[in-house]
């Protein structure tokens, strides 16, 4: 039998790792865009947060990351309900701290991807959308930021790729991912290359396709611009 009956269980793993993943790329592009605006901004106090929290984050292992939002939190919620009056102990689920975990990590890489990819932007072009009569949010939302995601893509992708491999740390505070449904069936059927080789393969299917809708997204955002103007 393929793999002794577990790949139904790896799919359902492979299943919680993507949901992991898109919820954490989700997470990261919010605080990510958040940073490069404040790091982009004339606010002094803006730019101190944003330096502050990408020099912080890149610094620091995921793992450690990892285990003090799941163990720390969890002290700190339960420590702080009682003021509130909520006596009943507080689990914090593993799944929200993973994704908000990873998506803090890889919000301070992204921040410095969007940032460059704003600079990208000829500032002549807000500056006309400005002359034409749209406000400072409506000349980013419908001129910045369109142009600023072809020039961020390739940055994406990367942390993209990144990330989704990432998601295995999330094993080590009890989540059922694709990692540890692995390292069940290895333990139960006592065949770890064959199982951790399965769990390599599911994240290289991952990866490529990954890679192939990237390659077709930037592509597809190219069209209508000069060959040389990339």
């Amino acid at each position: 039998m393929l793999l002794h009956g577990f790949l139904p269980s790896l799919v359902e793993g492979a299943g919680v790792t993507l949901a992991v993943a898109l919820s954490s790329l989700a997470v990261a592009a919010l605080l990510g865009l958040a940073g490069a605006l404040a790091k982009l901004s004339r606010s002094r106090t803006a730019q101190a947060v944003a330096t502050v929290y990408t020099t912080l984050i890149r610094g620091v292992p995921d793992l450690v990351l990892m285990l003090l939002v799941f163990y720390g939190g969890q002290v700190a919620v339960n420590t702080v309900a009682p003021m509130l009056g909520h006596e009943d102990y507080i689990d914090i689920d593993p799944f929200v701290a993973g994704v908000l975990t990873i998506g803090f990590i890889f919000g301070a890489y992204l921040t410095e991807a969007f940032r460059g990819a704003f600079l990208a932007v000829p500032p002549g072009q807000r500056e006309a959308g400005l002359a034409f009569g749209m406000s400072a949010r409506q000349a980013l939302w419908r001129i910045t930021l369109p142009q600023m995601l072809r020039h961020a893509l390739p940055g994406i992708s990367n942390n993209w790729l990144v990330l989704i491999k990432s998601t295995a740390i999330v094993s080590v505070i009890g989540l059922s991912d694709l990692m540890t449904r692995g390292q069940q069936a290895a333990g139960t059927t006592r065949e770890p290359f064959s199982f951790y080789l399965a769990v390599a393969l599911i994240y290289l299917l991952f990866t490529s396709l990954s890679e192939l809708g990237f390659a077709w997204a930037q592509k597809h955002l190219a069209i209508g611009v000069k060959e040389g103007r990339l």
